[in-house]
Order: structure tokens, then C-alpha cells, then sequence
């Protein structure tokens, strides 16, 4: 093994296409300048030690002990799960001494956790060659197998596949994407509300199974497969009948964005912005109260075309499409309103959409 190295993946924003992921549909990402970076050293004693910048809590494990390992409720269990997927691919872990930091800030809906995994795995590689989808799909499997969240494929594969100054529309069945490079005249700008409510991991999981609930009614092995149409007269419980509705006409939502966002009509967009989080709130019920007043305010705002929540839900960031002149002063009033309505400063990041995962040379 060679000298010092260093990786860096992206977190992401999604700007329109929430929980429909992990239902096989359609999802509008973009890669965030904000990334996690792994240095890697040459390691001794047979031990792959995993240290943070921004934690007093290092691991060491023994590559032989890796395909063993089992989780431990700690934030290296994303790196360790994704150890254990390239075993299982055939790729010997060395020993290495990995130091991590990120710009991407943990429970804000920005996706820390796909940039770590993703920034992981191109580190544990050094430099050996695997098909970037599989890098992907490994970094998936290891958050839904080793740490237990179910998610679906949309944070890992746009930290991998990240384009510069476009968003990438994903088909989460086929996996094909495309770039959609975003009108002039407008910034994405990200508030963390500062919030992330515990009960968001155990909904995210109920969410998940009540979409399921609803393919079994509907006969469908996805919710993809399902229209309008069949879904308002099949027979089934209030709670899966709102969370299918929200997943197929946020599957339309996306598309439509699309085309607006090619034909220039921000007007266009902002309003599907607004009426994505309507049903996050409504139909699939992952909003909060600090979420809710910061979407709000900001579509009070001038120059805002548009809110909503980003991320799994229960708190976490908004994403406002805002125009480029009215960005300060848009950043000064909502920072300013919400602080004054629950007593938090929100971090605001202006999202420049940036390239995928890789090595820094």
C-alpha cells in the first residue's frame, strides 16, 4: 500500500421526489459542495482504525474480524458495513487508519450518511477498480443490512454520480438518470431547521411498511406499478390509501418539475414545491412544527418561489428555490423569523450543485 491518500464523496440535496425511492419511482437530487473526506495511512497490526475530526469515539477492528463484526450502535457501523459489502464482493480490506471529517452536518437531511458510506468504500478500495453503480448499490445494502434503515438507492447513487450546475433525475427501478441542469436567475438554498425529532427513524420504518401494505392491496410489487386510478378503488386502511397517494402524484410532481425546469418556469416549479410539502404534511404525515413554519415563511418572502422539506422527515433542512437577488436578504428574514419564533439560528447553506464522489489528488 502506497503513502497518504485522500477521498471525498458529496452529501445532496433533493429538490423534489421525497420517499419515493424506496417505492421505485422518481427522485430530483443534486450533490452538495458540502462533503465528507477520508485520509487514509497505511495501517499496522492488522487493524482498521476509523477516527473523526469531530468525535473523541475511534474504532479499531481487526480485518479478520470484519466479516464478523456486528453492529454497535456507533457511527462507524456505516464504514464497517460497508467493509463487510466489498468482502462480500471479493476485495480484501488492508489495514488502514482512516480520519474523517465532513462539511456535511449530521441530522439535517443533507444526507451525511450516504457521503460517508460512499467516501468509505472509495477509501477502503485505494485506488481498485468496481463498476461506480456497484459502489452505489454496496453503500445501500450496507446502511439497510448492517445499520438497519431501510432506505433506497437515491442518496447513495447522486454522491456517487453528482454532475456539476445540474440536478440528476433518477429512475429509482432502472436506475437510469439524467441531468437536469437548473434555470438562470435562481438559487437552491438549504435551512437546517436544527431539529431532528428521535421518533423520525421508527416512522421512517412504519412508512415503509405501510407502503407495503398498500402494494398487497393493490396487487403490485411497487407502488411504481400502481396509477390514480387503481388506487380509488381498491379497498384498504386510511394510512397505507395516503401514503400511496402521496408516492404517485409526488412520482408526477417530479416529472413535471422537469419539464419546467427546462422550459425556465420557476413560477412553475416554486408552486410544486409548495405542493410537495402539502402532501408531505397531509398525506404522508414526515413534517414537523419547526418545518412547517420555516416553509411558511419563506414562500412569504420575496423573491421565494417556493418551499419545502427535504429529507427522510421529522425535522431536518427545507430547500427553497429563491431568486439570486433576493438570496441576503431572504438568508437575513427567515434566520431572523425563526429565530425569533423558537428561540434557534438555523444554518443556511446556499447549494451550488457539485460533482460526484472520488479521489483528491
Amino acid at each position: 500500500m502506497s503513502g497518504p491518500r485522500r477521498f471525498r464523496a458529496p452529501g445532496r440535496v433533493n429538490l423534489i421526489g421525497e420517499h419515493t425511492d424506496y417505492n421505485l419511482g422518481f427522485v430530483l437530487p443534486i450533490a452538495l459542495d458540502l462533503a465528507t473526506e477520508v485520509d487514509t495511512l497505511p495501517g499496522s497490526d492488522n487493524l482498521l482504525v476509523i477516527r473523526s475530526e469531530d468525535r473523541d469515539d475511534p474504532r479499531s477492528v481487526s480485518v479478520d474480524d470484519l466479516s464478523s463484526a456486528k453492529p454497535a450502535k456507533h457511527w462507524s457501523d456505516y464504514v464497517i458495513g460497508v467493509a463487510r459489502e466489498l468482502i462480500v464482493r471479493g476485495f480484501r480490506i488492508e489495514p488502514l487508519q482512516m480520519t474523517i471529517r465532513s462539511t456535511v452536518p449530521v441530522g439535517s437531511g443533507l444526507s451525511s450518511s450516504a457521503a460517508l458510506e460512499v467516501s468509505s468504500a472509495l477509501a477502503l478500495l485505494q485506488g481498485r477498480e468496481l463498476d461506480r453503480l456497484e459502489i452505489a448499490r454496496l453503500c445501500q445494502h450496507a446502511e439497510i443490512d448492517f445499520v438497519g434503515v431501510p432506505c433506497g438507492i437515491m442518496d447513495q447513487f447522486v454522491s456517487v454520480f453528482g454532475v456539476q450546475d445540474a440536478a440528476l433525475c433518477l429512475d429509482c427501478r432502472s436506475l437510469e438518470a439524467k441531468a437536469v441542469p437548473l434555470p438562470k436567475g435562481v438559487t437552491v438554498v438549504a435551512v437546517n431547521s436544527m431539529v431532528k425529532h428521535q421518533l423520525g427513524d421508527s416512522a421512517y420504518r412504519t412508512r415503509v411498511a405501510e407502503c407495503a401494505e398498500a402494494c398487497r392491496a393493490l396487487g403490485v410489487e411497487s407502488l411504481r406499478d400502481a396509477t390514480l386510478e387503481t388506487l380509488g378503488r381498491t379497498k384498504m386502511a386510511d394510512k397505507p390509501f395516503h401514503r400511496a397517494w402521496h408516492v404517485l402524484t409526488e412520482n408526477d410532481r417530479v416529472l413535471r418539475f422537469v419539464t419546467a425546469a427546462e422550459a425556465g418556469d420557476l413560477n412553475e416549479m416554486g408552486q410544486l414545491f409548495i405542493e410537495s410539502h402539502a402532501s408531505m404534511k397531509s398525506d404522508y404525515e414526515i413534517s414537523a412544527a419547526e418545518i412547517d413554519y420555516l416553509v411558511a415563511e419563506a414562500v412569504r418572502l420575496p423573491g421565494c418561489y417556493g418551499a419545502r422539506m427535504t429529507g427522510g422527515g421529522f425535522g431536518g433542512s427545507t430547500v427553497n428555490l429563491v431568486a439570486d437577488e433576493a438570496v441576503p436578504a431572504f438568508e437575513t428574514a427567515i434566520a431572523a423569523s425563526y429565530q425569533k419564533a423558537w428561540g434557534i439560528n438555523p444554518a443556511i447553506y446556499r447549494c451550488r450543485p457539485g460533482v460526484g464522489a472520488g479521489e483528491i489528488h
